[in-house]
Parts: structure tokens; sequence; C-alpha cells
């Protein structure tokens, strides 16, 4: 089996001598190798084999190295060239470094160091093309293409992230949980033109003031018990990018304060520094409260949320927009299906009438989990009713319903409809037992005894 080329190198020297020995010494080391006797032959290489790094020494006849160097930095750019240059010359070298060589060689060269030298750059241009690879994987991946929905309160809100994107205003996304906000977040920052810049997310609702002080600003050394270096904070980690800041109607009132300095003057210390810190950095932030009712509470600053809601998008739960359910079935289906290797054609009738009136207390990501489980589990090509929770399928009026039997006794008819109701209830509260257990107002063991009682997974 042949071994992974370690890349390909364009030698050019109008010195044979030194040209079959660079030849030789890529070629030893995993390189794949041409050569040139001068800049237009190279010129010939470059287009005919597109090199990863050339080597070229300064002085030739017909095109020289300087010639040959400007045309590459114009015509290919993302070529990598080392130039190679007797010591009565440095100065030349120097110049060429200054027009976008990324190296030069003394002559008499060392093997080693030449080889250490385009070692250095090969590694360099692989981690550039992964990068390169992982930035379009990610564009793919957050692309608004995959953000489903055709409902008219979808469009609405595929109009307004669109004309957002093109922006650098600050963005309030409200929904749910579970609607996909920290999705728009991401297609809002790879469809931008910060889209190269990193995208760097907090979740605001689960640290306290000084650990979401520090994540958020970072500290100096010596800070505070446990410091025992410096630290960057978010800001700073997502300087020329987007900062996501999730949660964000959760944080008190202190780190409310600092939160708008920041946002005002776009600068900041480092917990226990003294050095102001200048960032440029897009804030997008997410919320499931209702921010005004918060201000009437004096929990939420009036300034900060003017600040943040510059331009507000509406995520909508999926009980509101329906229409829609049958494309994410068909989406996560598909998904599923290349995931697990399953291969599930879609949902017979019973079930996607069962899917389409259930409410939906998790949104998407409830529906999302609800079809992963059932695509695993399945036997059979096409899902049915049996393939998802007993709660799906239920009647969604306000009270279950049971159907009696002549032969039913009255215990069995009421364990029937106190199942039923269990159902209901961790329906309507997100499957959450505890705040189910409180709402029917039973004792959280009694109320466990009863799923158990009833089968209830």
């Amino acid at each position: 089996m042949m071994e992974k080329s370690m890349g390909k190198v364009l030698v050019v020297d109008d010195e044979s001598e030194a040209l079959d020995l660079m030849e030789e010494l890529f070629v030893k080391n995993g390189y794949e190798t041409i050569t040139a006797e001068d800049g237009e032959q190279a010129l010939e290489s470059v287009h005919e084999h597109s090199p990863d790094i050339i080597v070229s020494d300064i002085i030739m006849p017909k095109m020289d190295g300087m010639e040959l160097l400007e045309r590459v930095r114009k015509d290919f750019p993302d070529i990598a060239v080392i130039m190679v240059t007797a010591h009565g010359t440095i100065e030349t070298a120097v110049e060429a470094m200054k027009m976008g060589a990324k190296d030069y060689i003394l002559k008499p060269f060392r093997l080693d160091e030449v080889l250490t030298k385009v070692h250095n750059l090969a590694r360099l241009r692989s981690l550039e093309r992964e990068n390169h690879e992982l930035r379009r994987e990610v564009r793919k991946k957050y692309n608004f293409d995959k953000i489903i929905g055709k409902t008219a309160v979808m469009t609405e809100m595929f109009d307004r992230i669109n004309a957002v994107a093109q922006t650098s205003s600050t963005v309030l996304i409200r929904g749910d949980n579970g609607t996909g906000k920290e999705l728009i977040a991401h297609a809002i920052h790879y469809n931008s033109d910060r889209s190269k810049g990193p995208f760097v997310k907090v979740n605001c609702g689960v640290l306290s003031d000084s650990l979401l002080e520090s994540e958020l600003f970072g500290h100096v050394k010596g800070a505070y018990t446990g410091a025992i270096k410096d630290k960057m904070g978010r800001f700073e980690l997502a300087n020329g990018g987007t900062l996501f800041l999730d949660e964000i109607g959760d944080i008190t009132p202190n780190m409310q304060i600092k939160l708008l300095r920041v946002l005002q003057e776009k600068e900041f210390e480092r917990v226990g520094g003294n050095d102001t810190i200048k960032v440029d950095v897009r804030i997008i932030a997410a919320t499931n409260r209702n921010l005004e009712e918060a201000i009437l509470l004096k929990e939420f600053r009036q300034d900060l949320y003017y600040r943040l809601n510059v331009i507000p998008v509406l995520v909508p739960p999926l009980k509101d927009r329906k229409d829609d359910i049958p494309l994410l079935i068909s989406h996560f289906i598909n998904k599923f299906n290349t995931e697990f290797g399953k291969k599930i054609v879609g949902v017979d009738d019973d079930a996607m009438s069962a899917l389409m009136n259930y409410e939906w207390p998790g949104n998407i990501r409830e529906l999302e989990n609800v079809l992963e489980r059932a695509t695993v589990l399945s036997r059979t090509e096409m899902l049915t009713i049996k393939d998802f929770p007993e709660t799906i399928g239920m009647n969604n009026d306000k009270f279950p319903t049971v159907d009696i039997n002549e032969d039913d006794t009255l215990v069995e008819l009421v364990e029937e409809f106190e199942k039923a109701l269990i159902l209901k209830a961790l329906s309507d509260f997100g499957h959450n037992k505890l705040r189910t257990a409180e709402k029917l107002g039973i004792h959280r063991s009694t109320f466990m005894s009863k799923l158990k009682k009833y089968g209830i997974n």
C-alpha cells in the first residue's frame, strides 16, 4: 500500500547539483517532488502540478526568483514559497519576505535545515486545508437551508435573519426551550461577514456571578484562589467574530451592569487586572424569558434590554407551526437513517395524525428525540403509533377520556382514568416528573409509585 504523500514540492534552481540534492532529500522524506531550472519552467509546473510549496533560488536566467515569487503570490496565493539565497544577497531575501515569501534559506545550506523548514510549512498547509474544510462543513451545517419550515411564521423569521446576517447589529433571539435558538444564532454568524471569525457561546443561566464574570472577561494570575495563570475570557476569544449569550434573561442585576458597560464601550478589564482590553465582537443573545415582564419586576435592566433588543428575532413554538411537522419528520428520519444505518421510509397515517395533534411542549428538540428513539427501535420500515410514547397518541383535550366496557368494574375504570390523566399531565408539563407531581397535588414518592404501577416510563 502506498504511503500518503507529505505534500507536493516544486524545487527551482539553475544549478543541477543543488537541484538533484534537494530532489533526493524531499523524495526520501515522503514528498512528491517536481523540479524546474528557471522561473518560466517553474510557472508551467505550477499550472500543471499545483504544488503546496515552492523552494526557489533567487538568481536564475530568464525569470529570476523574485519575479517568480511576484507571479505566484498574485495568481496562486495559497502556495507557500521559500527563497534560497547566498550570503551576499541577504537584503534580497528580506525583500522577498516583504513580498510574501514564507521563509528563506542561506547558501551554503544544511539539508536538515532545509527539511525542517519544508516540514514546518507542510504541516501549516495541512492545518490550513483542514481548517478550510472544517469551515466549509460548518457553513454547510449552519446554512439557512438547514432551518426547516415553510409556514408563514417561519417565512417571516427567515426574511428577518437573512437581513440581519448582512449586518453587525446586536440580535436578541426569543423563543421557548427546544425551538432552535442556538441553531439560528449559528446560521446568522456563518452567513455573515464575520463567518471566518470565531463563534463563541456562553450559557449565562448555569454559572454563578463570579464564574460568569471570569468566563466572560477572563482573569489575571492571582485574581482569586485557584487563578494560577492568566486566562482569556469569552469576549477576547470571540474578537473579530460573534459572542452568543444564551439564557441572557437569567443573569443577575450585578452582572447586567458589567455586561452593559462592555456593550456600550466595547472594552473591559480582566478580573483582578488593570489593563483595558478593546474588542470587536458581535453580540447575539437568546432567552426564553419575558424580558418586558422582568423589567416591570425590576429583575432586568431596561437599558440593557434596549442594547440587546436592537434586532429582535422571535422563534415560534412548534405548536404554532404544525404544518411544518411533516417536513421536520422527513428531515429527522433521513438524518437518523444515515446515522444508524436504518431504512425507515416514513410514518403511517395514524401516527402522523397523532404527531400533528400533539402539543409538543419540548418543541423541535422533543420531536427530534422522539423520532430518534422510534427510528432506532423500530423493526419495520414504516413507523406506527406503537413506535411512539403513549403521550403522543393521547387525545389533547383538557381532560383525558377512557373507553367504558360492560365488564369493567369501577376500580378498573378509575385506574384507567388515573393512568390517562397522569399521561396527559406528563405531556402538558414537558415530561418533568417533579413538576407534574406538584401540579397533580401528590407527593413525589406517591407519583413515582403510580408510574411504576401503570408501567409508564
